[in-house]
């Protein structure tokens, strides 16, 4: 024995490792373990797992780009401080989007370069926005609710409770063709700002909900939803798709018909966390896919004490964004067929196909990004 510690101790000193310095590797192992262990115990938050998981799968795409940005341009640069959302008036030629400094802002995409105007000031942080049949702009801002701008510009509160919950991250909108709006509030119990907690803590406060301007009536559809988001109605009027990220799926509520009232699946395992989605009029929707499904993605989602661990720590220290994001692309009946993405690119909120260019939008970015499909198709 005691030989075979004189040849350890020969090793470590050959190996050029000595005492003082093993035991400053020791420290620098340890000391960042015991402040997580420390933190993690001091923390409140309780996250618990998601139901039905989260899926290891991922559904087959049969084009790809795996490089976005590197044919991509941006639009706007410097003027649109987190375009999260993108609402196309393809009779005036421009792209609405709401912005981080409470601006609905108007970007003429046709120009070179694009002009972006600031149209209408909302106040708060706009999210999602929808132009319905009467032409006017309806927003969905998180801290006041449901908004409508008149032609004059004019900002009216057309919703912020349903059944005597207010709304606290009202965060994503669509319009049918009879005036009926169709929306999200992703969080009753959290706000913009606590976002990642209510999509880490694995509980259900999210809800999809309409709002008829004839009868100022706002009906909860579907509620218990993990940070219930994008919203999308379908072309011939008969379901609403709506995005539910912390199960990398979008499913549809039906609204007309025989199915009237009922919830079904139409796309699963999407390759990250589904954001916006938008249809394109060409028969095709574009799903904006806030994170990739990477690996780190994956053990947070799936396992509590993994999330606990990361919120602890990023009340300390700023902690790397969710990357290798993208837009997805999906037929009329739940199929992908084309996936663009860049494993540098983090946090798209959204995606819409106009004419042969894609552009998407993100929260973090100060621009409009663009594709032109032509050049840089996925195969």
């Amino acid at each position: 024995m005691k030989s075979d510690k004189r040849m350890a101790g020969r090793t470590a000193s050959s190996a050029g490792f000595p005492k003082r310095t093993v035991g400053a590797l020791l420290l620098l192992i340890v000391a960042p373990v015991a402040l997580a262990v420390i933190l993690f115990q001091a923390d409140g938050f309780d996250p618990v797992p998601i139901p039905d998981g989260f899926q290891r799968e991922t559904v087959a795409v049969p084009a790809r780009n795996d490089r976005l940005l590197l044919g991509s341009e941006k639009l706007g640069e410097g003027l649109l401080p987190g375009p999260e959302d993108l609402a196309y008036d393809a009779e005036a030629g421009v792209v609405y989007t709401g912005c981080k400094d409470g601006w609905v802002k108007r970007v003429s995409i046709g120009e070179s370069p694009a002009k972006v105007e600031n149209w209408v000031y909302v106040g708060g942080r706009p999210l999602g926005v929808a132009i319905g049949p009467d032409g006017q702009l309806v927003v969905a801002e998180p801290y006041k609710g449901l908004l409508r701008v008149t032609r004059e510009r004019k900002v009216e509160l057309l919703t912020n409770e349903a059944n005597g919950l207010p709304f606290r991250l009202t965060d994503e909108v669509d319009i049918a063709k009879n005036g009926v709006i169709y929306f999200t509030d992703a969080s009753y119990k959290y706000s913009l700002e606590e976002d990642v907690l209510d999509v880490f803590g694995g509980r259900p406060h999210g809800r999809l909900l309409s709002f008829d301007p004839s009868t100022n009536q706002t009906r909860v559809l579907v509620r218990d939803l993990y940070f219930a988001n994008g919203v999308q109605v379908s072309p011939t009027q008969d379901f609403v798709i709506f995005c539910d990220p912390c199960k990398r799926r979008c499913r549809k509520y039906h609204i007309q018909g025989e199915k009237n009232g009922a919830v079904e699946d139409f796309v699963d395992n999407l390759p990250g966390l589904p954001d916006n989605i938008h249809y394109d009029g060409e028969g095709h929707y574009w799903i904006a896919l806030v994170a990739g499904r990477t690996l780190s993605v994956y053990i947070a989602m799936k396992y509590p004490v993994v999330r606990k661990l990361f919120i602890s720590l990023s009340r300390y220290v700023s902690l790397p964004e969710f990357t290798d994001c993208g837009v997805i692309g999906i037929d009329m009946d739940g199929k992908p067929f084309a996936l663009y993405k860049d494993h540098s690119l983090s946090l798209v909120t959204s995606g819409l196909k106009i004419g042969n260019y894609l552009y998407y939008g993100s929260v973090t970015k100060s621009y409009i990004s663009r594709l032109d499909l032509t050049k840089h198709a996925a195969k």
